[in-house]
């Protein structure tokens, strides 16, 4: 006999904020152990892009109010509307790191916070590299930081890389795709 999952049925749905970026938002559900409210951040999801050149991976550091501090991370950014995850990485590439990919493969995609945010982020390596005007938007401040695979994941274990996209897209990339 299978394990059976709970399944929840929403059975009512407000936006209690809507936001430049996010919404947030209360359902109401019911399964067969009660009613429950669940707090949902609606996001439209994001890419992050692993990029190589010279077997060095191309990262940033920024300041993320959130953390308070500098952060060093993969390239990211949020989907537009009408965008492809694909698209979106194409040109979130070019604005933070000044870099156009020659080659842009899909590694995986995966939910960042399923507990309460629908993002979705969608992670691909990028290799054959060419410089191009960085687009910096008006609110970044960005420094390119390229490091080697090793240094990369030495980091991680020292704890110097904390945000969750980069050190998944690092992981991915040195435990599937060695040889880069």
């Amino acid at each position: 006999m299978g394990k059976r999952y709970l399944i929840e049925e929403t059975v009512a749905s407000r936006i209690l904020y809507k936001g430049k970026l996010v919404n947030i938002r209360e359902d109401i559900v019911k399964s067969n152990r009660g009613r429950f409210i669940r707090e949902i951040v609606e996001h439209p999801g994001a890419v992050a892009i692993v990029p190589i050149i010279e077997d060095k991976i191309i990262m940033v550091r920024q300041f993320r109010q959130t953390a308070k501090k500098n952060l060093l991370e993969l390239p990211a950014g949020t989907l537009r509307s009408g965008e492809s995850p694909e698209e979106c990485a194409e040109r979130e590439l070019i604005e933070e790191t000044g870099y156009k990919a020659g080659c842009l493969k899909k590694l995986l995609q995966c939910y960042v916070a399923p507990g309460y945010n629908t993002e979705v982020i969608h992670i691909y390596l990028a290799t054959d590299l060419a410089k191009a005007e960085q687009r910096l938007e008006k609110d970044e401040d960005i420094e390119i930081v390229k490091v080697n695979l090793e240094y990369a994941l030495r980091m991680i274990e020292r704890n110097e890389i904390e945000d969750a996209k980069s050190i998944v897209g690092i992981m991915f990339l040195s435990n599937f795709f060695i040889n880069i």
